[in-house]
């Protein structure tokens, strides 16, 4: 992560790279960046209650692998979800609907920022406890497995759920019945408000996948090509019946864990230093230039998005909060 930007797309290999996939992959990057940005604005105005978790500066990890997924794939993550959410094509509308607490949400405004859900595109949250998701998403690979559609499951976690139990209970039961789970560590360097280096033992989290036989491979995350790549190597594995497969991706957050942590525990000169040298869509912009997509074309492209952003925070805000009633829906009792 310490490269130039200019250096990130010397690789000739890259120029060969279908135009239209990196301009769609550049798009949805951009939109989820312009969404934190106004979900942190809204939060900001008091619009946005609870917590609120920014996935800015790790768009190129959750695109990456989007774009080698196939229908029918599900996906499970942590709190830090709204990107994944755009990322799956769930419409910015409900899901900025939902950070409000609002009736148009797809959790009908009573998941908020950390809980929502869409069966129909196979996201299945969004949990707020730390490393929940882990366990939840080898079950999904198991209906997969079960149901024989060949399709696989995608769970997110961080460095910091890394080092949580349920995480080595799922990667042995993973392993034992050779799920067809990818299991993807988003090492931004800091669980909470702790660096990696001083929270975890040894160098590579996704080391620790060896015990259990699961093959493993560490990623630039900040450069959408290298995220790319290497999920539809670990996706193809996983659809031949092969087992679970750790992607390790390098990445970093610029903004604090939330929006009420002022992120002290880092310089300043450290966020700025990433942003100058590795940021993801500066990178894919890059490559786009020297494609021979100008920069007026990609302009317009912000344009349409920045619209697209403020239509979703008008439907957000105008949108009815929910009835009391709706207290009493989606439960279960037993």
């Amino acid at each position: 992560m310490k490269k130039n930007i200019s250096s990130l797309v010397k690789d000739k290999s890259k120029m060969n790279y279908d135009l239209n996939l990196l301009k769609d992959m550049y798009k949805k990057m951009l939109l989820i960046r312009r969404f934190e940005e106004k979900a942190g604005q809204l939060y900001g105005m008091g619009k946005i209650g609870g917590f609120c978790h920014l996935y800015i500066g790790q768009e190129a990890v959750v695109v990456g692998i989007q774009s080698a997924q196939i229908e029918g794939d599900s996906i499970v993550t942590s709190y830090r979800d709204h990107g994944h959410m755009i990322a799956c094509d769930m419409d910015p509308k409900g899901v900025m609907a939902e950070l409000t607490g609002r009736e148009d949400g797809y959790s009908k405004g009573k998941g908020g920022s950390m809980h929502m859900f869409s069966r129909e595109k196979g996201f299945f949250g969004g949990h707020g406890i730390v490393a929940a998701q882990v366990p939840i998403g080898a079950g999904l690979a198991f209906a997969h497995k079960y149901n024989g559609n060949k399709n696989v499951c995608i769970t997110y976690f961080g460095d910091g759920a890394a080092n949580q139990g349920q995480v080595y209970e799922s990667y042995n039961i993973a392993s034992l019945w050779q799920l067809p789970v990818i299991f993807v560590i988003e090492n931004n360097k800091y669980g909470m408000g702790t660096s990696v280096n001083r929270s975890s033992a040894g160098d590579n989290l996704s080391d620790r996948g060896k015990a259990y036989g699961i093959k493993s491979e560490i990623v630039d995350g900040m450069d959408i090509i290298a995220v790319r790549e290497a999920a539809i190597k670990a996706i193809e594995y996983c659809r031949l019946g092969k087992g679970p497969y750790i992607l390790e991706m390098k990445t970093y957050r610029y903004r604090g864990h939330s929006m009420s942590d002022p992120a002290k525990y880092r310089t300043r000169d450290e966020v700025e230093q990433i942003r100058k040298t590795s940021d993801p869509i500066e990178n894919i912009k890059v490559l786009l230039n020297k494609m021979g997509v100008v920069d007026k074309v990609l302009k317009d492209i912000d344009v349409e998005i920045k619209s697209i952003i403020a239509d979703a925070a008008k439907f957000a805000q105008d949108s009815p909060e929910p009835s009391p009633s709706e207290l009493y829906t989606d439960i279960t009792i037993n």
